[in-house]
């Protein structure tokens, strides 16, 4: 029942928001949607201090919602879900606290942010392959008219193209739910009972259609190459709340439901084509970040590190597979819990990075970093809180990314070598190309491109930007000084993923 209330509490506040009276003040939508994020945090907390390092799901609710078909409501949370439940009212919050600047039609948009944090939520405690199907599903059209609603000058477009993509996905993903189904004996859609079944054992034909149409509808939202072609157009056209939820929690959908479905439903598929997968993580891990050092745009080349760090997730999800892997089990934990280290880590950072980087194009009104020089001279507080999140995401020691890095490439190095590698190469393109466009843009001589030749206000982070970006960054800064309470809750889920695994 708990979780079930930290899920609809979004969207009944958003319908009570759409229900007031247009002339209701800006304020109260503004003030409403904020307190909102701030209670659901709270309660998360105490949902995670309750649940400890406790294995097993807690706070699960069961009944009937379609016994026909075989689907039910069933809710519940682990050491793999809850980070990413307490990841999403973080960033739920921080873009609460930011968005106070939006002047634009802000009770809709108040309240589509409130119905997208209920889809996102939906989908991290959803048992039943149907239900978490429908929040997968409700979290695009969310997500479509917030890009579509308050975008730039391309939005209509990238709104279309971010929908039929996704979309498309979504319905692959559809098909193998369908596969899973009619193999389980009896019929159902409950995660649980396909967990424990492994209903298409023995089948590695069936198996690994069912295994396609899954991973390839993940794959499309995590995003992996070649399926991520709707990503920098979506980002670049969104707006920084909107994009820093994009990034910081809808790509993390297809990566747990690889962790959530591909793996424990079809292991001796994952298995078989473990290999596969690594080496699209690596293509998508090289490709990111050379493609991102190649950009000119701020916010398209953050996009395209997304690429980059979730190819890292990919990539130790196929090394957790082998069987064969020096260490043995203790590798492979390492590896599943540094994909959802890496998971955290990079909402948190590049969630803070979208921020500041519409903090930048509101003063500038551009993201071409070639407009930029010296911004530190003038907006200090900018500068050091973006030089913050630039080392962080490079995999600084001291930083979440480092503890997530670490872990993926030490659980990774035995079974795979030659792709984890090549994958470090990544290290160095992301250090060379942030620095690269730190350097360019806040270094060297003053130069705002909204006043050229003239001295004019280039405003430091205002209170509630700095409310909304510096919690993330002390967040990713606590993790990587101190990953032990993160570690503890998601190394026993990690460890039945590969008990379920290695069947």
């Amino acid at each position: 029942m708990l979780l079930t209330v930290l899920v609809f509490a979004p969207a009944s506040v958003a319908l009570v928001l759409l229900a007031l009276p247009r002339t209701t003040p800006d304020a109260v939508h503004r003030t409403a949607w904020t307190a909102t994020c701030a209670l659901l945090l709270a309660a998360t907390a105490v949902l995670w201090a309750k649940h400890g390092a406790a294995e097993g799901f807690a706070y699960g609710t069961r009944v009937r919602w379609i016994p026909s078909a075989g689907v039910g409501y069933h809710v519940g949370a682990d050491g793999l879900s809850l980070p990413l439940i307490a990841l999403t009212c973080v960033l739920f919050l921080a873009c609460a606290l930011y968005s106070w600047r939006e002047r634009r039609r802000v009770r809709a948009h108040s309240a589509l942010f409130l119905l997208l944090q209920t889809t996102c939520l939906g989908v991290f405690v959803s048992l039943d392959l149907i239900l978490f199907f429908v929040f997968f599903d409700l979290s695009i059209v969310a997500m479509y008219f917030l890009i579509a609603g308050w975008g730039r000058a391309e939005a209509a477009r990238a709104a279309l193209m971010f929908f039929l993509y996704t979309f498309l996905g979504s319905l692959a993903l559809l098909l193998g739910f369908i596969g899973l189904y009619l193999a389980a004996s009896p019929h159902t859609f409950d995660m649980t009972d396909l967990t424990r079944a492994d209903p298409l054992a023995g089948r590695p034909v069936a198996a690994g259609l069912v295994l396609l149409a899954v991973g390839t509808g993940l794959a499309v939202k995590t995003p992996t190459v070649p399926f991520h072609t709707w990503l920098p157009l979506a980002h670049t056209q969104a707006p920084a709340a909107g994009s820093a939820i994009l990034a910081g929690v809808l790509l993390k959908m297809g990566a747990y439901g690889l962790l959530r479905i591909a793996m424990p439903m079809l292991p001796g598929a994952w298995r078989r084509y473990a290999l596969v997968a690594v080496v699209l993580g690596v293509v998508s891990v090289l490709y990111g970040s050379l493609v991102a050092l190649a950009q000119s745009d701020l916010k398209r080349m953050i996009a395209y590190t997304s690429v980059t760090h979730m190819g890292y997730v990919v990539l130790a999800l196929g090394a957790a597979a082998s069987a064969a892997a020096p260490g043995g089990e203790s590798a492979r934990t390492l590896a599943v819990s540094g994909a959802v280290t890496q998971m955290v880590s990079h909402g948190l950072l590049t969630g803070a990075l979208f921020l500041l980087a519409g903090a930048l194009h509101e003063r500038g009104r551009t993201y071409d970093m070639a407009a930029y020089s010296g911004v530190a001279a003038t907006a200090p507080v900018l500068a050091a809180a973006t030089a913050v999140a630039f080392f962080a995401s490079l995999g600084l020691p001291g930083f979440s990314g480092f503890v997530a890095e670490f872990q993926i490439f030490t659980g990774s190095l035995g079974p795979r070598p030659v792709a984890t590698t090549l994958s470090v190469l990544g290290i160095l393109l992301t250090a060379a190309l942030l620095l690269r466009a730190y350097q360019q843009v806040f270094l060297g001589p003053p130069r705002l491109p909204s006043a050229p030749g003239s001295p004019r206000a280039f405003p430091d982070l205002r209170p509630r930007e700095a409310a909304a970006v510096l919690p993330l960054l002390a967040l990713a800064t606590l993790v990587g000084l101190a990953p032990r309470p993160l570690l503890d809750t998601v190394e026993p889920a990690s460890g039945l993923v590969l008990e379920l695994l290695a069947r």
